[in-house]
């Protein structure tokens, strides 16, 4: 009988408060990172991957918890160790993403990168093991963010030298069409569709996986009901097609704003889609000029999804800082470059003057004058100096593609019509200054996760702020019942019942 209860199957990192988009409601965010499965089924699975007895399985312990899935790692009496990867049921789309996830890691791996091979997979929980997952090999070395705040100047040189070259070699594979990659078997017992063959396939023996591009499997195209929509999603033929995607003039309906705090704003009052679709079809009007004119920005490539420490894992012996593998291709897409670029945001230091300028990183004259918590925050702010200045200098040396995509001009219409062409978006002064009223006073949510030990004293603090808020408003003698009601009622931290129809 199987422990339910078990850490085996439930989250156990951490607690929310209140999560980007989704808000609070812990108990249900926890529901949907509970996957119960079939242990012995699971290592019946392993067993035949690997052509050994489960009997020869003698280690089996979780190893980690991302945003959608759970890792396992599995040790043999041989000592041969291996991952088992289980998405949450909350993953998106859940058998488009693992197959494609699958199919890219292969692809990758077979044109030389650094990537984990894998054993076996199923995208449905048809199997002895009543769950979807992936088996993969485990690689050894350090998560590079154990190590991240940590590193010396030479190795933060060097890692971004090897991190530009690998990107190098990733972006300059060419592709026929943007979306995704799968098998072309499993895009076809999914969709009935074998997609758009890769052209370097053609002729191979029938025995070899075939690879394909399918549809876009990010997660924006396919959140919340817009699973469930006939949208599309299938390979782009070109980058205009990327930006002109759109579903909400035949599926929108009125809505609260989905962030809490910014209905106060909204007179607490449902919006209309026809709003939100007006500014779509701006956005669509705008688009066909936001292409650059340079072919080379507009080919379609692939980059990782999710670049940060924690997806890099790196060697640390006497040969030095060496980069051994890139992990977790989840919702992997291929895109035109320019929509691609960037810089990711565990190394931009946009924030920081300094590293704007790009001006080479050092230390204050009088460092070694500095307070001793004075030293530690320079150390780090140089630190972060040194990551952003040394991934461009690296980028714009091994990459030069990529460097100029993200350094393309966003300095107003005139950037992009450059022949004179009217905007065709114009706005009222009136609008600019609401529109900037709302930037200013509410901004974006940011994401409360908090680790199981501070949870309730998190927890704690914002009902202690609701309490003084609300014991402000109750003294005010212009704050009407009502109001008070649409405050109490729109609290940010509370739980909310997202099975309502105006919240989905």
């Amino acid at each position: 009988m199987k422990d339910l209860e078990s850490e085996l199957f439930n989250y156990t990192t951490g607690r929310f408060l209140q999560v980007s988009y989704i808000f609070a409601n812990d108990a249900l965010r926890l529901r949907e990172r509970r996957r119960i499965f079939d242990i012995p089924g699971l290592f019946k699975i392993i067993a035949e991957a690997l052509h050994c007895k489960t009997e020869e399985i003698v280690g089996f312990r979780k190893l980690g918890e991302g945003g959608f899935k759970r890792t396992f790692l599995i040790t043999l009496d041989t000592g041969f160790r291996l991952i088992a990867r289980i998405p949450y049921p909350l993953l998106i789309p859940k058998a488009y993403a693992l197959a494609s996830e699958v199919a890219t890691m292969d692809f990758l791996r077979s044109k030389g990168l650094p990537i984990p091979k894998v054993y076996a997979y199923s995208s449905t929980p048809k199997n002895e093991a009543e769950t979807e997952y992936i088996l993969m090999e485990y690689v050894e070395g350090t998560d590079l963010s154990q190590i991240w705040f940590d590193l010396k100047k030479d190795e933060i040189i060097s890692l971004m030298g090897q991190l530009a070259k690998v990107e190098s070699t990733m972006m300059s594979i060419s592709f026929p069409a943007g979306g995704s990659i799968y098998y072309a078997r499993d895009l076809k017992n999914l969709s009935r569709n074998e997609g758009i063959p890769l052209e370097e396939d053609e002729g191979t023996s029938p025995e070899k996986e075939r690879f394909c591009i399918g549809p876009d499997v990010s997660v924006p195209l396919w959140y919340g009901r817009r699973e469930q929509l006939d949208v599309f999603r299938e390979p782009y033929k070109d980058a205009k097609s990327v930006l002109s995607s759109s579903y909400l003039d035949r599926f929108g309906s009125p809505r609260a704003p989905y962030q809490r705090f910014r209905r106060e704003y909204y007179n607490y009052k449902k919006q209309p889609p026809s709003d939100h679709a007006e500014n779509l079809h701006r956005y669509l009007r705008l688009a066909p000029s936001l292409v650059p004119d340079d072919d080379s920005l507009s080919a379609f490539c692939i980059r990782h999804p999710d670049l940060t420490d924690s997806n890099l894992k790196v060697s640390t012996d006497s040969s030095g800082l060496q980069i051994l593998s890139m992990l977790d291709w989840q919702h992997a897409t291929i895109l035109p470059l320019f929509v691609l670029a960037g810089m990711p945001d565990v190394i931009q230091n946009e924030e920081d003057e300094v590293s704007r300028r790009m001006v080479k990183p050092k230390l204050p004259d009088d460092f070694d004058k500095l307070a001793e918590e004075k030293q530690e925050w320079e150390m780090e702010l140089f630190r972060r100096r040194l990551v952003h200045y040394h991934y461009i200098v690296s980028t714009a040396t091994y990459n030069r593609i990529h460097r100029q995509g993200f350094c393309l001009p966003v300095f107003g219409w005139e950037s992009f019509a450059k022949d004179g062409t009217p905007c065709p978006v114009v706005f009222t002064e009136d609008k600019i200054a609401a529109a900037r009223m709302l930037r200013d006073n509410v901004g974006c949510g940011e994401e409360t996760w908090v680790p199981v030990t501070q949870y309730e004293e998190a927890k704690a603090i914002g009902q202690d702020i609701k309490r003084r808020t609300l014991e402000a408003f109750a003294e005010d003698e212009e704050t009407t019942e009502e109001a008070y009601a649409m405050i109490e009622a729109n609290w940010p931290l509370d739980d909310m019942d997202e099975e309502l129809e105006e919240y989905k």
